[in-house]
């Protein structure tokens, strides 16, 4: 049984480029660090940066992307560092929460958000989407074995 994320790995064109992005421009504590790559850690989860000879030169054109978490009181001070760093915006936030959408260096869309699923769960019984089933927790909550249609 899947018991979490373990980690996310980034193929990246530069290394150094990369290390300094991740640790100064977004605050990952790095771990390690060798010729071909760098383990990071953001919280208790890891990211991984493998130098990668065939990272494609532009973002991917769908909307997958990774999105980190950050309290809404360092929300403004982190997304200064992220554009100060050269960041650019691939999206403006539509949903629930305060969220920053970028690319790092190699075209990686990424998220600062400002929230939680608790939260964007009750946004979202509020005004659901055609469709939408919720199969956990209540508005306020993501916990909770029951159905709710």
């Amino acid at each position: 049984m899947i018991r979490g994320l373990n980690h996310l790995t980034f193929a990246v064109s530069n290394l150094g480029v990369s290390f300094d992005f991740y640790t100064r421009a977004l605050g990952l504590s790095p771990v390690a660090r060798w010729e071909g790559g760098a383990y990071l850690l953001t919280g208790e989860d890891w990211i991984t940066l493998i130098a990668d000879p065939a990272v494609q030169d532009n973002p991917h054109p769908d909307y997958t992307h990774a999105a980190f978490t950050v309290g809404p009181e360092d929300f403004d001070e982190a997304s200064r560092r992220v554009l100060g760093a050269g960041a650019r915006l691939w999206q403006r936030n539509g949903t629930e929460g305060t969220s920053l959408y970028f690319t790092d260096p190699d075209g990686h869309r990424l998220e600062l958000h400002a929230s939680d699923l608790a939260a964007r769960l009750a946004a979202e019984r509020e005004d659901p989407p055609l469709g939408m089933e919720f199969y956990r927790g209540s508005a306020d909550s993501a916990e909770g074995p029951e159905f709710e249609a």
